[in-house]
């Protein structure tokens, strides 16, 4: 009996590190971030009402759809990156790089994550949002990822990737790639800079090491990198304020963002100042509160239609 009893506390301690695992692959954190986009980006829409299911329903199929999706880019992202993966100190212990799950295993988790997720994308919702998460999907995978190695313009292809979850919700709600999809994708590609940046200055030892090209100086954390956070900061003013001049959201938003948009800018400019991890920490941290923020308050004051 105990012998029993101990078998199957060892079957599910290794169950639940295999979901662990599979967690850590697919980047759990980071892929609800970007779903979050998706969701509230499906929630912004207009249109979505034709759908004969409820709101609630069609949200949670968006949410698992995204999820899958993203989670497949993540993964593939992990195979092809398990040398550095091992290498860096806070990518050491990630499931393939510590040999704990083959490249096979994570190639074959990929394409079945991946394929469902478009499959539903495009039943349950179209197939253009379908074909725009599957083009996401090889875009951050399979160009974005080997490019990191090659040139810091490897931010900028991944921007793409990484502001096409707004598209992709309004796509899903609305089957058209009308303008206030592309606003939202401006809003997030934009905010990326800044943001990954930060990220960027934090770890660039890390990143170095491993061979990454990602800050836009080849010398490192400098004052350019700096400069060009303020620069990417300013130009969210104008994109944030496009949601209320195409009639997408209320002037009460209009305002939230521009706040929004201010406090990004002055974050940048206290970098340029002091040039320290503490204030690229502060530009980081703020871009996270800053997409919530700012993606909640236009859903909350959107224009009926």
């Amino acid at each position: 009996m105990q012998e029993n009893n101990t078998i199957s506390n060892s079957t599910s301690f290794a169950l639940a590190s295999k979901v662990k695992d599979y967690f850590q692959l697919i980047k759990f954190t980071l892929s609800f971030m970007v779903v979050f986009s998706t969701v509230v980006s499906f929630l912004i829409a207009p249109y979505q009402q034709k759908y004969t299911r409820s709101t609630l329903l069609s949200v949670l199929l968006l949410f698992v759809a995204g999820l899958l999706i993203t989670g497949a880019a993540n993964a593939i992202n992990q195979v092809l990156e398990k040398d550095t993966d091992a290498i860096m100190k806070r990518t050491s212990k990630r499931p393939i790089a510590s040999g704990r799950m083959s490249e096979t295993e994570g190639y074959v988790f990929a394409f079945i994550t991946g394929a469902i997720g478009v499959v539903m994308m495009w039943y349950y919702f179209n197939f253009s949002s379908a074909m725009v998460g599957l083009f996401s999907l090889f875009l951050y995978g399979f160009i974005y990822t080997p490019l990191k190695k090659i040139n810091s313009i490897s931010v900028l292809i991944g921007a793409i990737p990484g502001a096409l979850p707004c598209l992709i919700g309004w796509v899903a709600a609305t089957d058209d790639f009308s303008v206030g999809g592309w606003i939202l994708f401006g809003i997030q590609f934009i905010w990326q800079f800044p943001h990954f940046w930060a990220i960027a200055w934090l770890a660039h030892q890390d990143y170095t090491k491993a061979g990454f090209k990602l800050l836009p100086a080849d010398k490192g954390p400098t004052s350019f990198t700096a400069i060009q956070s303020i620069v990417y900061s300013v130009l969210m003013i104008p994109v944030g304020v496009l949601p209320y001049a195409f009639g997408i959201s209320g002037v009460i938003s209009f305002w939230i963002v521009l706040a929004c948009n201010l406090w990004m800018v002055y974050t940048s400019i206290m970098l340029y100042k002091r040039m320290d991890a503490s204030s690229a920490r502060k530009v980081m941290f703020s871009s996270y509160f800053y997409l919530m923020i700012v993606f909640l308050s236009l859903y909350a004051d959107k224009v009926k239609v």
